[in-house]
């Protein structure tokens, strides 16, 4: 999440005093919350960081805690429904399978955010914005299943199977990031990872699977 640094910057760079929007503040916590956690998200600091004074942060928020429901709001905005339009983009079920796995993947591995969220899960207002992102991503994943042709339950079993995979693979790329492939052996591990999730069950035939 650098935009908010990056028009930070700009405004420092230009000399100029530009009203900043809510938008502007959202993202410049969501990049502290990446950085710190919750405890980075203070008002101050964010004003510093955007070139701004306190006086703009109350022009749109009443407090701390509405800037960090604002901010939670832009997560999902921009870490998952903007991420599904993408993905929607693509007729080919597998296919979407396969880019939403690499986007997902490249934008952990630049972007600790998600991370971040789950340490802090037990904060109330980051539990219910988690419980609704996990919810709408596994749902969305076993729908890609269930389009692929498998039984409800089955979709929804390796909706959830393909979430945890992805939750492991970026938990081990911050804490031990050399214990992952790189560059084409990334790609081959990848595909390896979907041809393991849409394969049939006991490797049985019947299925628009078999095509993989």
């Amino acid at each position: 999440m650098d935009m908010a640094p990056q028009r930070a910057k700009a405004l420092r760079d230009s000399g100029t005093r530009q009203r900043l929007t809510a938008q502007d503040w959202a993202e410049a916590a969501l990049a502290a919350m990446g950085e710190g956690g919750l405890a980075a998200v203070a008002v101050e600091p964010l004003a510093a960081r955007l070139g701004t004074t306190k006086g703009s942060f109350y022009w749109h928020f009443a407090n701390r805690d509405a800037l960090i429901e604002a901010a939670l709001e832009r997560w999902e905005e921009t870490c998952t429904e903007a991420v599904i339009a993408e993905a929607e983009a693509e007729p080919d079920p597998v296919e979407r399978l396969r880019g939403l796995l690499v986007r997902a993947t490249d934008r952990s591995a630049a972007d600790p955010l998600d991370v971040s969220l789950l340490a802090t899960a037990a904060h109330p207002r980051v539990a219910a914005a988690l419980a609704r992102v996990t919810a709408r991503r596994i749902g969305y994943v076993a729908a890609l299943f269930t389009e692929l042709g498998f039984p409800e339950d089955e979709a929804r079993r390796r909706g959830l199977l393909a979430y945890t995979a992805y939750l492991g693979h970026t938990q081990l790329g911050h804490a031990i990031p050399e214990s992952l492939p790189a560059d084409a052996a990334r790609d081959r591990y990848l595909d390896g990872v979907i041809e393991t999730l849409v394969r049939p069950p006991n490797g049985g035939e019947g299925s628009d699977n078999e095509r993989i």
